[in-house]
């Protein structure tokens, strides 16, 4: 198999479960047109991540990484009407184009999002009174991976799902002497979630139109 069959089969499964979507495609469209990296979520990824959000029944969501606001709109449409999100992200032109594309999609009435580092952000929520969050999605710069592992755990409960992309990093993480930060950051974070004892976690490969990778979830089954 290539990356040509797997992008393919991407794009099979996103026709048949995907529904054209004027929001999702324009938020798209707009960070290609203004250089954001194509990081975003694929969309039948997108899907899963409502999905998920709906079977959790979340009510209060945290994103660690905005980028364009794609997996941010798939999120925030599994919320009720008196739902919350809150999104982190670093970069401020990557925050505004955000920002406009959950407007264009009706949703900025349920979605906040956070300008700043997240190391530096997270320790203001967690002062704000917004935690515990039903589910926590993990998508940002992999060496804070660890760190934000830790305070995903603190604005967890018992019950909150943890959901961190980009894990397999094309095959890299296997290799204990990488010299790149960020598979050494994912490699961190997957030792740190399989020893947690508060959780209940797997991590599961995926190959598509974003290449070969991987996601984690896990299930906090401790509040302490």
């Amino acid at each position: 198999m290539t990356q040509e069959n797997w992008t393919a089969v991407d794009r099979y499964i996103t026709d048949l479960f995907v529904q054209p979507d004027l929001a999702l495609d324009t938020a798209l469209q707009t960070a290609a047109d203004a250089g954001l990296p194509p990081q975003n979520v694929s969309p039948n990824q997108g899907k899963l991540l409502l999905l998920l959000a709906q079977i959790q029944k979340a009510q209060t969501i945290l994103e660690i990484g905005t980028l364009g606001g794609y997996s941010t709109i798939w999120l925030a449409r599994s919320l009720p009407a008196d739902g919350r999100l809150i999104s982190l992200e670093a970069n401020p032109k990557h925050a505004e184009i955000a920002r406009s594309n959950i407007a264009h999609a009706g949703l900025s009435n349920l979605v906040d999002i956070r300008l700043g580092r997240a190391l530096d952000t997270l320790p203001q929520i967690a002062t704000e009174g917004h935690a515990p969050f039903d589910l926590i999605f993990i998508d940002a710069d992999k060496p804070s991976n660890p760190d934000y592992l830790a305070w995903a755990l603190k604005l967890s409960r018992r019950g909150s799902l943890i959901i961190a992309d980009n894990v397999v990093r094309n095959g890299a993480v296997v290799d204990a002497a990488s010299s790149d930060s960020s598979v050494q950051g994912i490699r961190r974070f997957n030792e740190l979630l399989a020893a947690e004892p508060r959780v209940s976690a797997t991590e599961i490969q995926t190959v598509g139109s974003k290449g070969y990778d991987g996601f984690a979830i896990a299930i906090v089954t401790s509040d302490s």
